[in-house]
């Protein structure tokens, strides 16, 4: 299951077109005419481009936005076009021209632009999320909030609960076994260790819960750190599972648990796989709505 789209006439505007060039300096005789005609001014700088991406060799013009994107050939028979997070990626077959590849670009301009836009959001969001590793810190777990505090004295990672928290204070904290002086690296690896543990018994957990109710036997689970993946299932009995979705609340769980073992009754997306999810869960689109919406921290 993935969490990660795909070329109107316009007119091709080309951005490699040499500048015109200064006027030449006039003689001395015409300088010292009482009128001399001023020379035209150099030409500005070639503006940079709103959309860039970082192994760009060429640039195009998109509707008023200028687009620096990665171009490759390729063993293809078609022009192939993708927007990541470093920005606009074009391939295309050998025998296709620059200029064809550039009408693609422009027929396919509205839904660059708005792929190259999405991306650059989300880029912000993330960077908005992106956690300090240090004492005092916050994530989410779970669907709550978790404080990390340094802790020498306790071994490993101790979640503690306090049910007498005053509301809006989070009532968890994950204290770790290391000193104020530890490195961010340090408390990084130490969370991320307890939280993909924590997954993996929660992920166990649901899928022994679902599995019976489907109808279907899991032959081995395994955690995945996939950018762009939340889960995925193989027609063999596999099934993995992004230990990040330990984030979420425990509805959301379940619906990428129940979504990858339904794919071991339907490796599809068709009408018959919905019905085999919703058999387990009514409300599932609620819950895959949250994974569209939320922004996860930038853990890394």
């Amino acid at each position: 299951m993935g969490s990660p789209g795909r070329p109107d006439d316009a007119q091709q505007l080309s951005l490699f077109d040499a500048p015109a060039p200064a006027a030449a300096e006039l003689p001395p005789s015409h300088r010292a005419r009482p009128d001399p005609v001023p020379a035209a001014p150099p030409p500005g700088p070639t503006p940079a481009p709103r959309f860039q991406h970082p192994r760009a060799q060429r640039r195009v013009a998109l509707a008023g936005h200028l687009v620096g994107y990665e171009f490759r050939r390729a063993r293809r028979s078609s022009i192939g076009f993708v927007v990541g997070v470093e920005g606009l990626s074009v391939s295309a077959p050998r025998w296709v021209a620059v200029a064809e590849v550039e009408q693609a670009l422009q027929a396919k301009a509205a839904w660059i632009l708005r792929k190259l836009h999405e991306q650059h959001e989300r880029a912000q969001r993330l960077q908005a999320a992106k956690v300090v590793w240090q004492d005092g810190t916050s994530l989410p777990f779970l669907g709550e909030t978790v404080i990390v505090l340094l802790d020498a004295r306790v071994t490993g990672a101790q979640l503690n609960s306090e049910a007498m928290a005053l509301p809006g204070v989070p009532r968890l904290t994950l204290h770790l076994g290391l000193p104020q002086t530890a490195a961010q690296a340090q408390i990084r690896d130490a969370v991320q260790s307890w939280l993909q543990r924590q997954a993996r018994r929660v992920f166990e957990e649901r899928c022994q819960h679902f599995a019976p109710r489907l109808g279907v036997h899991i032959k081995r689970l395994s955690l995945s750190s996939a950018a762009t993946r939340w889960g995925s299932a193989s027609a063999d009995g596999s099934v993995r599972l992004n230990w990040r979705l330990i984030h979420f609340a425990l509805p959301v769980i379940d619906y990428v648990v129940t979504h990858e073992l339904a794919h071991l009754r339907e490796m599809n997306h068709s009408a018959a796989f919905w019905e085999v999810v919703r058999s387990v869960l009514p409300d599932f689109e609620r819950h895959r709505g949250a994974l569209r919406t939320e922004v996860l921290p930038a853990l890394d």
